[in-house]
């Protein structure tokens, strides 16, 4: 409670966006479609400076029953939609100034909407609260129609936005909300009846009878139906306890609660929103509307497709709902040098980076065995610290991770902190240890006395609830909170012709899905959940488990029919449109999960698509090709592959005769690893004479490749291909660093992307604009070859890079390529010269 002044926060009013403002107007008939563009540059003279941009760019068309508009061209599909509502609203004379409303604008929409909820067609709508209006009409005597307020301030969003509008207090004060609602109330007095004292409201007029034996007919569909729910008492010092509740549809539920309770007034009872709304993934569900599909991603990067609200807006949304202070973000930019100390006798050979794709458009660095600092560049990282309301410090997150942009280090710096707090949730019993093992593999210090204080009940509601279990399926009763773990696949069937197309890590996957909630040998099938073009990225875990193993067995044009074990009652209730529904399904039968997916669409990383039009065999095959060469001339009878992936140079080493005794593949992906593991014995199991018959090992480790392992240290020599353009640069002059000082191969091979390629990849043309000599990466035209690219070098950049840490490690340099010639310049642009 607030005893002293308004604190010093900037507070600000919700805002109404064009889109809103279109769907206000318009609702299903407004038709947005969004398309990707690529950004059409000039091709310039010789002495270009070559530019480009990472995201991808969109355009959207937004087609209305009266006009239609086009939208300009930006970084983000939810941007391009908005400006396409902006310019239609301007077509229609609507002015932008409208999207803020002021208070008392706020005010009459208010009593508007109060009007609505009370009026003859709302009571036999779909809306959740209308059931409770319908309810209301079985209650008797005084008691009559009655509404407790606490109903209408949860159940009606619309009417808790404008109460913030009114007020911002109201986010950090839902009850705020019942007051405000009692003075929009007043000036509906021929309309409506409350009361101040006892917290209700009702309507006065009565009903037209047509209008009633509607609503009694819907009430009366529902069976009666036994719920368990949780008494939280208002001391801390008593228990929270689990009650058993037989609601019957002759009656209004918050009666029997109230009844249970030892209550004599229903609208003494505070209802709160769903617990889902409380835990990060939630939130995120609730963002993306996909409550029995989506789940939040394990990592936040602005090039990927990341879907829902943002991190940073989830955790401000969290904090609140527990009644915490909002985080506090320190973001530091660093630009400091980083050294290593050198090696000793050391060789290093670096492959003409010249010689690309076609022309150039892979550069490969080999390394033979230099020391200067290398310049990390302008990186951010960034600090979150989450308060209690009374300043106690409950979690410090200090990623070691760097990026190249703010905004970039503050989301993963959130995203880090909600992983946290979203395992808490799910298993709340969980030792300390266990968190505290979690909270250190996310450079997390929380404080658990003070943690224990924010979500304590969180706990205590937890426990309570899983210890009647066994008692709940006594009471033949699903509704118990199980914990949901995404397995539990019960049947799977996949019915289409293979059309060959399908998923891998990193593509993006577009279905078509509905969710139904079935019963067990009966026809009953309620759909709780649907959606006709719902895209994810594999591997992101953006999507529940079972839905992504599912996908990845599926090609372009299959469908697949699986059934699931139910997932939490809140998960399932918050997908509903017809709660009383599912709940006396819920609670009378056996019920089960039935997944319908379509695999619409497969978009492959951005590399694969565009190096596949142009290059017979692949340019993957060819870079593996190009460095196993160079092994069997090497004669090297140990190698180490850094990041190793799946395993696609192991897997090709077996193929051929060279003099390895010992090869060793590391990666930090387990995945991958797993994958690599898989492939690699099954061919060593089912082939005898393997070309490379005088191995003796070959051991896959879990691993960073820029922290020293002293594993990895002494090997004739080391490949890196196509790995470092997915750290960030600094972590590339790291990586480069660590293995010449500290690994000292006696020959290191490396390839990456050439940037000057992507211009024909892409069969675009080059910005001509000037490039800042100090900026290691250039910035605009041309994307990134791969979504999760960190940065692609120019020719020049690479050979900098290489020859710099050859010179630090006392290493000799040679560069080539694979792809075509580079002394061959792509017939439509200018001859490039470094």
């Amino acid at each position: 409670m607030e005893t002293g002044g308004s604190p010093a926060v900037a507070m600000q009013k919700p805002t109404v966006t064009p889109k809103a403002i279109i769907y206000k107007i318009f609702g299903s008939k407004a038709c947005y479609k969004v398309e990707e563009v690529q950004e059409a540059t000039d091709i310039g003279c010789p002495g270009l400076s070559i530019s480009q941009k990472g995201p991808c760019l969109y355009r959207c068309s937004l087609q209305l029953p009266e006009i239609s508009v086009v939208s300009g061209i930006f970084k983000r599909k939810k941007d391009a939609e908005q400006s396409a509502a902006e310019l239609a609203l301007k077509k229609l004379g609507i002015h932008p100034t409208e999207n803020n409303p002021t208070s008392q604008e706020a005010w009459d929409d208010l009593v508007a909407r109060l009007n609505h909820l009370f009026s003859n067609e709302f009571l036999t709508s779909l809306h959740p609260l209308s059931g409770h209006l319908r309810a209301s009409l079985k209650r008797e005597g005084d008691c009559y129609g009655l509404i407790p307020l606490s109903i209408i301030s949860v159940y009606d969003s619309k009417i808790c936005n404008l109460c913030k509008v009114i007020n911002p207090k109201v986010e950090s004060n839902p009850l705020l909300v019942i007051s405000y609602v009692l003075k929009a109330a007043a000036r509906l007095s021929g309309l409506l009846a409350t009361s101040e004292e006892k917290l209700w409201i009702r309507r006065q007029i009565q009903y037209p009878p047509e209008i009633l034996d509607s609503a009694i007919e819907k009430s009366d569909s529902l069976e009666s139906f036994l719920i368990g729910a949780i008494n939280i008492p208002f001391s801390l010092e008593e228990s929270v306890e689990v009650v058993k509740l037989n609601i019957s549809s002759t009656g209004y539920y918050l009666d029997f609660i109230a009844k249970q309770l030892g209550l004599v007034d229903a609208s003494k009872i505070l209802v709160s929103r769903m617990l889902l709304s409380k835990i990060p993934g939630g939130v995120y569900k609730l963002s993306r509307g996909a409550i029995l599909t989506a789940d939040l991603p394990s990592a936040f990067n602005s090039r990927t497709n990341w879907r829902g609200s943002f991190p940073r807006e989830i955790l401000s949304i969290i904090c609140r709902q527990h009644r915490l202070s909002e985080p506090v973000f320190s973001t530091i930019r660093s630009s400091e040098a980083m050294s290593e100390p050198s090696g000793a006798h050391k060789n290093l050979k670096v492959v003409d980076s010249t010689m690309e794709e076609r022309q150039y458009a892979n550069t490969c660095a080999v390394a033979t065995g230099a020391e200067e600092e290398v310049e990390s560049g302008g990186t951010f990282r960034c600090e979150v610290k989450i308060y209690s309301k009374c300043q106690d410090l409950i979690i410090e997150c200090s990623p070691k991770d760097s990026y190249k942009k703010q905004v970039d280090s503050m989301q993963n710096a959130s995203l880090k902190v909600l992983l946290l707090l979203d395992s808490y949730f799910k298993n709340p019993d969980a030792p300390v240890e266990r968190l505290n093992c979690s909270a250190n593999e996310l450079n997390i210090q929380f404080y658990p006395q003070n943690f224990s204080k924010a979500f304590g009940l969180c706990r205590s509601v937890h426990n309570c609830w899983h210890s009647e279990i066994e008692v709940g399926k006594l009471l033949q009763s699903n509704c118990v909170d199980m914990p949901y773990t995404g397995h539990g696949i019960c049947s799977l069937d996949i019915e289409g012709p293979d059309s060959g197309v399908s998923t891998s890590n990193g593509c993006l996957s577009c279905i078509s899905y509905s969710v139904s909630l079935s019963i067990r040998g009966e026809n009953t099938k309620e759909l709780l959940e649907s959606s006709d073009e719902f895209e994810f990225e594999i591997g992101s875990g953006s999507v529940i488990s079972h839905l992504e193993t599912v996908v990845t067995q599926m090609t372009v044009g299959q469908s697949a029919y699986f059934s699931m074990d139910l997932p939490p009652q809140e998960l399932i209730l918050a997908a509903a449109d017809d709660c009383g529904r599912i709940l006396s399904l819920l609670t009378s039968r056996s019920c089960f999960l039935e997944y319908i997916v379509t695999l619409l669409q497969v978009t492959e990383p951005l590399e694969d698509r565009m190096e596949q039009a142009l290059f017979s065999p692949p340019l993957s095959k060819q870079r593996v090709g190009y460095a196993v060469q160079h092994i069997q001339e090497s004669c090297a009878t140990t190698l180490v592959d850094f990041g190793c992936g799946a395993g696609s140079l192991l897997d090709s080493l077996l193929n051929y005769s060279t003099s390895l005794e010992k090869i060793v593949g590391v990666d930090i992906s387990r995945k991958s690893l797993v994958r690599a593991a898989k492939v690699l014995h099954s061919k060593l199991s089912s082939k005898s004479d393997v070309p490379c018959a005088g191995m003796k090992s070959l051991i896959l480790y879990d691993g960073s490749i820029t922290d020293f392992d002293s594993r990895l240290y002494g090997f004739d020599i080391g490949t890196c291909l196509e790995v470092i353009e997915h750290m960030e640069e600094y972590q590339a002059c790291l990586f480069g660093d660590v293995v010449l000082s500290s690994f000292l191969p006696k020959i290191l091979i490396v390839s990456t992307p050439n940037y000057e390629y992507n211009v024909i990849l892409q069969k675009s043309s080059l910005s001509s604009q000037e490039e800042d000599p100090d900026e290691k990466t250039p910035s605009h035209a041309c994307k990134f070859r791969n979504h999760d690219h960190k940065f692609e070098w120019t020719r020049e950049q690479f050979n900098r890079w290489a020859t710099e840490l050859a010179a630090r490690h006392n290493y000799s340099v040679e560069f080539s390529g694979v792809g075509g010639s580079g002394d061959i310049e792509p017939v439509s642009l200018p001859r490039l010269r470094f």
